[in-house]
Protein backbone atom coordinates (compact mmCIF):
# COMPACT_ATOMS: atom_id res chain seq x y z
CA UNK A 1 0.00 0.00 0.00
CA UNK A 2 1.27 3.47 -0.92
CA UNK A 3 1.93 5.50 2.25
CA UNK A 4 1.72 9.18 1.30
CA UNK A 5 3.19 10.64 4.51
CA UNK A 6 6.14 8.25 4.31
CA UNK A 7 6.70 9.09 0.65
CA UNK A 8 6.65 12.84 1.32
CA UNK A 9 9.10 12.42 4.19
CA UNK A 10 11.51 10.22 2.24
CA UNK A 11 11.41 11.64 -1.27
CA UNK A 12 10.04 15.20 -1.20
CA UNK A 13 10.96 17.08 1.97
CA UNK A 14 13.69 14.53 2.83
CA UNK A 15 13.37 14.86 6.59
CA UNK A 16 11.87 12.39 9.05
CA UNK A 17 10.47 14.90 11.52
CA UNK A 18 8.91 18.32 11.16
CA UNK A 19 11.38 21.15 10.66
CA UNK A 20 9.21 23.12 13.12
CA UNK A 21 9.22 20.46 15.85
CA UNK A 22 11.58 22.40 18.12
CA UNK A 23 9.73 25.70 17.62
CA UNK A 24 6.45 24.01 18.53
CA UNK A 25 7.94 22.30 21.59
CA UNK A 26 9.68 25.48 22.76
CA UNK A 27 6.45 27.48 22.57
CA UNK A 28 4.04 24.73 23.61
CA UNK A 29 3.05 26.32 26.93
CA UNK A 30 2.59 29.75 25.36
CA UNK A 31 0.45 28.32 22.55
CA UNK A 32 -1.71 26.53 25.10
CA UNK A 33 -2.05 29.73 27.12
CA UNK A 34 -3.20 31.69 24.07
CA UNK A 35 -5.54 29.07 22.55
CA UNK A 36 -7.06 27.16 25.49
CA UNK A 37 -10.70 28.13 25.97
CA UNK A 38 -10.80 30.42 22.92
CA UNK A 39 -13.34 30.55 20.09
CA UNK A 40 -11.92 29.88 16.61
CA UNK A 41 -13.18 30.55 13.09
CA UNK A 42 -11.38 28.94 10.15
CA UNK A 43 -12.39 29.96 6.63
CA UNK A 44 -11.34 27.63 3.83
CA UNK A 45 -10.74 25.06 6.54
CA UNK A 46 -11.47 22.00 4.41
CA UNK A 47 -8.43 22.52 2.17
CA UNK A 48 -5.01 21.03 2.79
CA UNK A 49 -3.49 23.96 4.70
CA UNK A 50 -6.68 24.92 6.54
CA UNK A 51 -7.33 21.38 7.74
CA UNK A 52 -3.68 20.99 8.77
CA UNK A 53 -3.97 24.23 10.77
CA UNK A 54 -7.06 22.83 12.49
CA UNK A 55 -5.32 19.57 13.44
CA UNK A 56 -2.44 21.48 15.03
CA UNK A 57 -4.48 24.11 16.90
CA UNK A 58 -6.94 21.55 18.33
CA UNK A 59 -4.04 20.25 20.44
CA UNK A 60 -4.47 23.35 22.59
CA UNK A 61 -8.11 22.79 23.57
CA UNK A 62 -10.08 25.73 22.16
CA UNK A 63 -13.62 26.26 23.47
CA UNK A 64 -15.22 26.16 20.03
CA UNK A 65 -14.36 25.68 16.37
CA UNK A 66 -16.40 26.87 13.40
CA UNK A 67 -15.17 25.83 9.95
CA UNK A 68 -16.44 27.52 6.77
CA UNK A 69 -15.73 26.24 3.26
CA UNK A 70 -17.63 26.21 -0.04
CA UNK A 71 -16.69 22.53 -0.55
CA UNK A 72 -19.40 20.60 1.28
CA UNK A 73 -17.89 17.18 0.52
CA UNK A 74 -14.49 18.25 1.82
CA UNK A 75 -16.06 19.52 5.06
CA UNK A 76 -17.70 16.13 5.51
CA UNK A 77 -14.37 14.37 5.05
CA UNK A 78 -12.69 16.83 7.44
CA UNK A 79 -15.20 15.97 10.16
CA UNK A 80 -14.79 12.23 9.60
CA UNK A 81 -11.02 12.66 9.71
CA UNK A 82 -11.04 14.67 12.94
CA UNK A 83 -13.48 12.38 14.73
CA UNK A 84 -11.60 9.24 13.61
CA UNK A 85 -8.23 10.46 14.94
CA UNK A 86 -7.58 9.16 18.44
CA UNK A 87 -5.06 11.94 19.13
CA UNK A 88 -7.45 14.84 18.38
CA UNK A 89 -10.06 16.19 20.78
CA UNK A 90 -12.91 17.89 18.94
CA UNK A 91 -14.58 20.62 21.04
CA UNK A 92 -18.23 20.19 21.96
CA UNK A 93 -19.04 23.36 20.04
CA UNK A 94 -17.83 22.21 16.62
CA UNK A 95 -19.75 23.27 13.51
CA UNK A 96 -19.00 23.17 9.79
CA UNK A 97 -20.79 25.46 7.33
CA UNK A 98 -20.70 24.92 3.54
CA UNK A 99 -21.05 28.58 2.61
CA UNK A 100 -19.27 31.50 0.95
CA UNK A 101 -17.61 33.79 3.50
CA UNK A 102 -18.74 36.79 1.45
CA UNK A 103 -22.40 35.73 1.60
CA UNK A 104 -25.24 37.23 3.61
CA UNK A 105 -25.85 33.96 5.44
CA UNK A 106 -22.23 33.97 6.63
CA UNK A 107 -22.70 37.49 8.01
CA UNK A 108 -25.79 36.31 9.91
CA UNK A 109 -23.87 33.44 11.47
CA UNK A 110 -20.87 35.62 12.33
CA UNK A 111 -22.96 38.33 13.97
CA UNK A 112 -25.07 35.82 15.91
CA UNK A 113 -21.86 34.46 17.44
CA UNK A 114 -20.57 38.02 17.99
CA UNK A 115 -17.24 37.24 16.40
CA UNK A 116 -14.39 34.95 17.43
CA UNK A 117 -11.17 35.19 19.45
CA UNK A 118 -9.02 33.68 16.69
CA UNK A 119 -9.79 34.00 12.98
CA UNK A 120 -7.78 32.31 10.22
CA UNK A 121 -8.60 32.75 6.53
CA UNK A 122 -7.37 30.15 4.02
CA UNK A 123 -9.91 30.94 1.32
CA UNK A 124 -8.03 31.86 -1.85
CA UNK A 125 -7.47 31.18 -5.50
CA UNK A 126 -3.96 29.73 -5.32
CA UNK A 127 -3.23 28.42 -8.81
CA UNK A 128 -1.27 30.24 -11.51
CA UNK A 129 -3.70 28.66 -13.99
CA UNK A 130 -6.43 30.91 -12.53
CA UNK A 131 -5.39 33.80 -14.80
CA UNK A 132 -6.34 32.14 -18.09
CA UNK A 133 -8.79 34.87 -19.18
CA UNK A 134 -10.67 37.92 -17.90
CA UNK A 135 -13.40 35.83 -16.24
CA UNK A 136 -11.02 33.64 -14.25
CA UNK A 137 -9.04 36.77 -13.33
CA UNK A 138 -12.15 38.50 -12.02
CA UNK A 139 -13.05 35.47 -9.90
CA UNK A 140 -9.48 35.31 -8.56
CA UNK A 141 -9.23 39.00 -7.64
CA UNK A 142 -12.70 39.13 -6.12
CA UNK A 143 -11.94 36.16 -3.88
CA UNK A 144 -8.38 37.14 -2.91
CA UNK A 145 -8.93 40.90 -2.52
CA UNK A 146 -12.44 42.33 -2.90
CA UNK A 147 -14.30 39.72 -0.84
CA UNK A 148 -11.45 39.73 1.68
CA UNK A 149 -12.07 43.44 2.27
CA UNK A 150 -15.77 42.82 2.94
CA UNK A 151 -14.78 40.22 5.49
CA UNK A 152 -12.26 42.53 7.15
CA UNK A 153 -14.95 45.22 7.44
CA UNK A 154 -17.11 42.64 9.22
CA UNK A 155 -14.26 41.79 11.60
CA UNK A 156 -14.03 45.43 12.64
CA UNK A 157 -17.43 45.06 14.31
CA UNK A 158 -16.11 42.19 16.47
CA UNK A 159 -12.28 42.45 16.50
CA UNK A 160 -10.46 39.14 17.09
CA UNK A 161 -7.40 38.74 19.31
CA UNK A 162 -5.54 37.20 16.37
CA UNK A 163 -6.26 37.42 12.64
CA UNK A 164 -4.24 35.34 10.19
CA UNK A 165 -4.53 35.17 6.41
CA UNK A 166 -2.32 32.86 4.37
CA UNK A 167 -0.14 34.40 1.66
CA UNK A 168 2.36 32.77 -0.72
CA UNK A 169 6.03 32.91 -1.64
CA UNK A 170 4.81 34.09 -5.05
CA UNK A 171 3.84 37.42 -3.42
CA UNK A 172 7.53 38.34 -3.21
CA UNK A 173 8.37 40.07 -6.52
CA UNK A 174 5.28 38.62 -8.25
CA UNK A 175 5.28 37.57 -11.91
CA UNK A 176 1.69 36.29 -12.12
CA UNK A 177 -1.70 37.75 -11.23
CA UNK A 178 -2.24 35.25 -8.42
CA UNK A 179 1.04 36.32 -6.76
CA UNK A 180 0.21 39.99 -7.28
CA UNK A 181 -3.22 39.46 -5.73
CA UNK A 182 -1.67 37.93 -2.62
CA UNK A 183 0.88 40.74 -2.37
CA UNK A 184 -2.01 43.24 -2.47
CA UNK A 185 -3.87 41.06 0.02
CA UNK A 186 -0.96 41.52 2.42
CA UNK A 187 -1.34 45.31 2.18
CA UNK A 188 -5.09 44.97 2.56
CA UNK A 189 -4.98 42.97 5.78
CA UNK A 190 -2.20 45.16 7.21
CA UNK A 191 -4.36 48.22 6.59
CA UNK A 192 -6.64 46.85 9.36
CA UNK A 193 -3.77 46.24 11.78
CA UNK A 194 -4.68 49.33 13.79
CA UNK A 195 -7.93 47.57 14.69
CA UNK A 196 -6.68 44.05 15.52
CA UNK A 197 -3.45 42.03 15.34
CA UNK A 198 -2.76 40.83 11.79
CA UNK A 199 -0.18 38.27 10.64
CA UNK A 200 0.44 36.21 7.52
CA UNK A 201 2.83 33.60 6.11
CA UNK A 202 4.56 33.08 2.81
CA UNK A 203 5.64 29.54 2.34
CA UNK A 204 6.65 26.85 -0.05
CA UNK A 205 4.58 24.38 -2.00
CA UNK A 206 2.68 21.99 0.26
CA UNK A 207 3.55 18.48 -0.88
CA UNK A 208 0.57 16.68 -2.42
CA UNK A 209 -1.86 19.43 -1.39
CA UNK A 210 -5.35 19.40 -2.90
CA UNK A 211 -5.22 20.32 -6.59
CA UNK A 212 -1.42 20.36 -6.76
CA UNK A 213 0.52 18.65 -9.54
CA UNK A 214 1.89 15.89 -7.23
CA UNK A 215 -1.63 15.19 -5.93
CA UNK A 216 -2.55 14.77 -9.58
CA UNK A 217 -0.03 11.94 -9.82
CA UNK A 218 -2.20 9.90 -7.44
CA UNK A 219 -5.30 10.59 -9.53
CA UNK A 220 -3.50 9.68 -12.74
CA UNK A 221 -2.24 6.42 -11.22
CA UNK A 222 -5.70 5.47 -9.92
CA UNK A 223 -7.17 6.13 -13.38
CA UNK A 224 -4.26 4.52 -15.22
CA UNK A 225 -3.56 7.75 -17.10
CA UNK A 226 -0.13 9.05 -18.18
CA UNK A 227 1.75 11.53 -16.00
CA UNK A 228 3.22 14.85 -17.13
CA UNK A 229 5.35 17.42 -15.31
CA UNK A 230 7.80 20.25 -16.05
CA UNK A 231 11.44 19.19 -16.19
CA UNK A 232 12.88 22.67 -15.60
CA UNK A 233 11.00 23.76 -12.46
CA UNK A 234 12.34 23.23 -8.94
CA UNK A 235 10.41 24.27 -5.85
CA UNK A 236 10.63 24.34 -2.06
CA UNK A 237 8.25 21.94 -0.29
CA UNK A 238 6.83 21.50 3.19
CA UNK A 239 4.60 18.66 4.34
CA UNK A 240 0.88 19.25 5.01
CA UNK A 241 1.55 18.94 8.76
CA UNK A 242 4.37 21.48 8.55
CA UNK A 243 2.09 23.91 6.70
CA UNK A 244 -0.36 23.78 9.61
CA UNK A 245 2.43 24.35 12.12
CA UNK A 246 3.73 27.40 10.23
CA UNK A 247 0.28 28.94 10.26
CA UNK A 248 -0.41 28.25 13.93
CA UNK A 249 2.95 29.73 14.97
CA UNK A 250 2.39 32.79 12.78
CA UNK A 251 -1.25 33.25 13.82
CA UNK A 252 -0.82 32.84 17.56
CA UNK A 253 2.76 34.02 18.24
CA UNK A 254 3.26 36.62 15.53
CA UNK A 255 3.44 40.32 16.29
CA UNK A 256 1.31 42.80 14.38
CA UNK A 257 2.14 43.09 10.65
CA UNK A 258 4.65 40.24 10.61
CA UNK A 259 5.12 37.83 7.71
CA UNK A 260 6.44 34.35 8.49
CA UNK A 261 8.33 32.02 6.12
CA UNK A 262 10.23 28.71 6.41
CA UNK A 263 14.03 28.88 6.52
CA UNK A 264 14.78 26.60 3.59
CA UNK A 265 18.02 26.41 1.64
CA UNK A 266 18.33 26.25 -2.16
CA UNK A 267 19.76 22.73 -1.89
CA UNK A 268 16.41 21.59 -0.48
CA UNK A 269 14.56 22.41 -3.70
CA UNK A 270 13.29 19.50 -5.79
CA UNK A 271 11.90 19.20 -9.31
CA UNK A 272 8.41 17.94 -10.13
CA UNK A 273 9.94 15.46 -12.58
CA UNK A 274 12.07 13.96 -9.80
CA UNK A 275 9.01 13.59 -7.57
CA UNK A 276 7.14 11.89 -10.43
CA UNK A 277 9.98 9.44 -11.04
CA UNK A 278 10.13 8.43 -7.37
CA UNK A 279 6.34 8.17 -7.22
CA UNK A 280 6.16 5.82 -10.20
CA UNK A 281 8.98 3.60 -8.92
CA UNK A 282 7.62 3.40 -5.36
CA UNK A 283 4.32 2.23 -6.84
CA UNK A 284 6.08 -0.64 -8.62
CA UNK A 285 6.47 0.64 -12.18
CA UNK A 286 9.34 1.48 -14.49
CA UNK A 287 9.43 4.99 -15.95
CA UNK A 288 8.73 5.18 -19.69
CA UNK A 289 9.89 8.55 -21.04
CA UNK A 290 7.77 9.94 -23.89
CA UNK A 291 8.34 12.80 -26.34
CA UNK A 292 4.95 14.51 -25.97
CA UNK A 293 1.63 14.37 -24.13
CA UNK A 294 0.12 12.50 -27.07
CA UNK A 295 3.02 10.06 -27.16
CA UNK A 296 2.42 9.32 -23.47
CA UNK A 297 -1.30 8.80 -24.11
CA UNK A 298 -0.54 6.47 -27.02
CA UNK A 299 1.65 4.32 -24.76
CA UNK A 300 -0.85 3.88 -21.96
CA UNK A 301 -1.29 0.16 -22.72
CA UNK A 302 2.32 -0.38 -21.61
CA UNK A 303 1.26 0.04 -17.99
CA UNK A 304 -0.49 -3.34 -17.90
CA UNK A 305 1.53 -5.03 -20.64
CA UNK A 306 5.08 -4.27 -19.51
CA UNK A 307 4.71 -2.52 -16.13
CA UNK A 308 6.08 0.66 -17.75
CA UNK A 309 4.45 3.96 -16.85
CA UNK A 310 4.41 6.62 -19.62
CA UNK A 311 5.50 10.13 -18.62
CA UNK A 312 6.13 13.33 -20.50
CA UNK A 313 8.49 15.85 -18.93
CA UNK A 314 8.41 19.17 -20.78
CA UNK A 315 9.85 22.67 -20.48
CA UNK A 316 7.73 25.25 -18.70
CA UNK A 317 6.15 27.50 -21.32
CA UNK A 318 2.99 28.90 -19.72
CA UNK A 319 2.16 32.39 -18.43
CA UNK A 320 3.12 33.42 -14.92
CA UNK A 321 5.59 30.65 -14.09
CA UNK A 322 8.40 32.05 -11.96
CA UNK A 323 11.87 30.68 -12.65
CA UNK A 324 12.82 30.71 -8.95
CA UNK A 325 11.23 31.03 -5.51
CA UNK A 326 11.86 33.64 -2.82
CA UNK A 327 10.22 34.44 0.49
CA UNK A 328 11.16 38.10 0.95
CA UNK A 329 12.47 41.04 -1.05
CA UNK A 330 15.67 43.06 -0.67
CA UNK A 331 13.88 46.00 0.91
CA UNK A 332 12.19 43.98 3.67
CA UNK A 333 13.59 43.68 7.19
CA UNK A 334 14.08 40.02 8.11
CA UNK A 335 14.65 38.37 11.50
CA UNK A 336 16.10 34.85 11.27
CA UNK A 337 16.97 34.57 14.97
CA UNK A 338 13.60 34.62 16.78
CA UNK A 339 12.59 31.11 15.67
CA UNK A 340 14.69 28.09 14.85
CA UNK A 341 13.11 27.13 11.51
CA UNK A 342 11.10 30.25 10.71
CA UNK A 343 12.15 33.62 9.40
CA UNK A 344 10.05 36.71 10.06
CA UNK A 345 9.60 39.79 7.89
CA UNK A 346 9.00 42.49 10.48
CA UNK A 347 8.43 46.22 10.84
CA UNK A 348 6.14 46.32 7.82
CA UNK A 349 4.77 49.83 7.45
CA UNK A 350 1.08 50.59 7.24
CA UNK A 351 0.13 50.66 3.54
CA UNK A 352 -1.12 53.82 1.85
CA UNK A 353 -4.86 53.41 2.37
CA UNK A 354 -5.71 56.04 -0.24
CA UNK A 355 -3.75 54.17 -2.90
CA UNK A 356 -5.27 50.87 -1.80
CA UNK A 357 -8.80 52.30 -1.99
CA UNK A 358 -8.03 53.71 -5.43
CA UNK A 359 -6.88 50.28 -6.62
CA UNK A 360 -10.02 48.55 -5.35
CA UNK A 361 -12.21 51.15 -7.03
CA UNK A 362 -10.30 50.73 -10.32
CA UNK A 363 -10.78 46.98 -10.18
CA UNK A 364 -14.50 47.27 -9.42
CA UNK A 365 -14.96 49.68 -12.33
CA UNK A 366 -12.91 47.47 -14.66
CA UNK A 367 -15.03 44.42 -13.91
CA UNK A 368 -18.18 46.42 -14.70
CA UNK A 369 -16.78 47.08 -18.19
CA UNK A 370 -17.77 44.33 -20.64
CA UNK A 371 -14.86 45.25 -22.92
CA UNK A 372 -12.12 44.92 -20.30
CA UNK A 373 -9.19 42.65 -21.22
CA UNK A 374 -6.54 40.73 -19.27
CA UNK A 375 -3.80 43.22 -20.11
CA UNK A 376 -5.94 46.08 -18.76
CA UNK A 377 -6.06 44.33 -15.38
CA UNK A 378 -2.29 43.72 -15.49
CA UNK A 379 -1.73 47.45 -16.06
CA UNK A 380 -4.01 48.36 -13.12
CA UNK A 381 -2.05 46.00 -10.87
CA UNK A 382 1.27 47.40 -12.13
CA UNK A 383 0.27 50.93 -11.18
CA UNK A 384 -0.14 49.76 -7.61
CA UNK A 385 2.81 47.33 -7.67
CA UNK A 386 5.59 48.93 -9.75
CA UNK A 387 7.78 45.81 -9.35
CA UNK A 388 5.10 43.52 -10.80
CA UNK A 389 6.79 41.98 -13.84
CA UNK A 390 4.06 39.88 -15.37
CA UNK A 391 5.23 36.93 -17.48
CA UNK A 392 2.87 36.53 -20.44
CA UNK A 393 3.38 33.67 -22.88
CA UNK A 394 -0.12 33.38 -24.31
CA UNK A 395 -0.51 29.84 -22.99
CA UNK A 396 -1.96 28.55 -19.72
CA UNK A 397 -1.78 25.26 -17.87
CA UNK A 398 -5.22 24.17 -19.09
CA UNK A 399 -3.53 23.69 -22.49
CA UNK A 400 -1.35 20.92 -21.07
CA UNK A 401 -1.94 17.40 -19.76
Amino acid sequence: MFELDKFISQYVIKRHESMFKKDIEKNDDLLNQKVNGKTILVIGGAGTIGSSFIKVILRYNPKSLVVVDINENALTELTRDLRSDGFITVPEDYVTYPMDYASDVFKKMFKRRQGFDIVANFSAHKHVRSEKDIYSIEALLKNNIINAKKFLDLLVEYPPEHFFCVSTDKAANPVNIMGASKRIMEDLIFSYSDKFVVTTARFANVAFSNGSLPAGFIERLNKQQPISAPKDVKRYFVSPRESGQICVLACILGNNREIFFPKLEEAQMIGFDEIAEHFIKVNGYKVMYCESDQDAINNIENIKKYNKYPVHFSVSDTSGEKAYEEFYTDDEIVDKIKFGALGVVEEKKMPDEAELSKLLLELEEAFNDDEIQKDDIVQILKRYLPNFEHIEKGKNLDCKM
